[in-house]
């Protein structure tokens, strides 16, 4: 019985410590349809066909963002990021957008 229970123990200081080391913030997106984007031609609607609702939505100079992510960090690795930003001008097109990646 107590080795039963020293194992118990065992794996559930296990699962603590392997989850405690790894974070993950945001959700996948379509990174393949990023060379799709074209400044000042591609709309917000076409944005969301692209790549779904966005993770994070705010305002950078007065102009509309949305911002797509996946963060993951690890105590025992490298970190992997993916994210895109997406800038709108007033009329609802695409001003600028910046995507970067650790892959």
């Amino acid at each position: 019985m107590k080795s039963a229970k020293s194992f118990s123990t065992f794996v559930l200081l296990a699962l603590v410590l392997t989850f405690a080391g790894c974070a993950t913030v945001g959700k996948d997106f379509a990174t393949h349809n990023v060379d799709q984007i074209e400044i000042g031609e591609t709309t917000r609607a076409d944005i969301q066909d692209m790549f779904g609702e966005p993770w994070r939505t705010g305002i950078e100079d007065g102009e509309r963002t949305w911002t797509y992510g996946k963060y993951r960090w690890s105590a025992f690795g490298e970190a992997e990021t993916t994210d895109l930003v997406v800038r709108f001008n007033q009329d609802g097109t695409v001003s600028s957008y910046v995507y970067n990646t650790t892959e």
